[in-house]
């Protein structure tokens, strides 16, 4: 029986070691473990989180190797190598490959409980492939999806109306990356519809408005990677609150990704997920406009395209 108060995080690098940090401060783990190809850099990572652990909950942290994730709650697999300024996140594609290719045996042949969470990029077609290689339990293979750009999304909104994120409550849906889509047909503030909104406050509600917010929610990465080499704050916290969903068995709903069928064939991308101890429960059927539903198709489309060409 695996303990959901112990997790594993493959991959040490930026997004691991913040992912890492994040979680051993939250108070939702009493056993974090680490595991990266460098040992060296596992064991230097949990040194330096234990040296703060007695500022937050007890949560003993250590580095170890595949066989301790026997009897992990979650797994968080954040290994594979960094995107480079300009790269799109498809084009890390081939460079992830292998990665996983290598890792999702040694998890499988030690837990076949455990909820999967990938977060390493094109997350969605990593996602894809670690649900086929690691033939877990329904919805136990989840990857972070666009909780992240739905963050971003909240954030920009919150900042150009003058309201806090927290109320704010808008959705981005499809691939973690340039085909995403802001819902604007069902975007409000605590109930509010967003243009209604905007006449209240006066401020604009145009389509270059909503637009130019949109594109700095979609290529907020590409900035942040050219201004600090990688991203790794947000989706630290960002694997924080699923983590947190699965081990409170929350019933939250995220935009996580996990295999849908789509007219174009079984693919992940993210789509508003109930998420809870079992990982993905139920995706939802998201009100779109026939715009919105156009776009949706068009991301599901060229994910497939790539699942294709790789022959997946």
């Amino acid at each position: 029986m695996v303990n959901l108060r112990k997790c594993g995080v493959i991959g040490v690098g930026f997004v691991g070691a913040t992912s890492a940090f994040t979680l051993a401060t939250s108070g939702l783990f009493s056993e974090l473990v680490l595991l990266d190809a460098n040992r060296k850099k596992a064991e230097g990572e949990a040194a330096d989180i234990n040296h703060g652990v007695s500022f937050a909950q007890p949560c003993k942290v250590y580095a170890g190797d595949y066989a301790d994730l026997a009897d992990c709650g979650i797994v968080v697999l954040a290994a594979g190598a960094n995107q480079k300024p300009g790269e799109s996140r498809i084009e890390l594609l081939g460079r992830n490959l292998a990665i996983l290719k290598s890792i999702i045996p040694q998890i499988t042949a030690v837990n076949r409980e455990c909820i999967l969470l990938i977060v390493s990029n094109p997350v969605d077609i990593l996602t894809y492939m670690a649900t086929k290689l690691a033939d877990l339990p329904a919805g136990h293979v989840i990857g972070s999806g666009t909780v992240l750009d739905t963050a971003r999304l909240k954030y920009q909104l919150g900042q150009y109306l003058g309201v806090d994120a927290r109320n704010v409550h808008g959705i981005i849906v499809g691939e973690h990356g340039d085909s995403e889509l802001a819902v604007w047909s069902s975007a409000n503030i605590s109930g509010l519809d967003i243009e209604d909104y905007c006449r209240c406050v006066g401020k604009d509600y145009s389509f270059s408005t909503m637009q130019h917010i949109y594109e700095n929610v979609r290529d907020a990465a590409y900035s942040i990677i050219e201004g600090k080499g990688a991203t790794y704050y947000g989706i630290g916290m960002a694997v924080r609150r699923i983590a947190e969903a699965i081990l409170r068995d929350e019933h939250s709903v995220l935009p996580v990704t996990s295999l849908v069928k789509t007219d174009y064939g079984e693919v992940c991308l993210g789509l508003p997920t109930v998420v809870g101890a079992q990982g993905a429960l139920a995706v939802l059927d998201l009100p779109l406009s026939d715009a919105e539903r156009a776009q949706l198709d068009s991301s599901a489309e060229k994910l497939r395209a790539v699942l294709d060409e790789i022959g997946m």
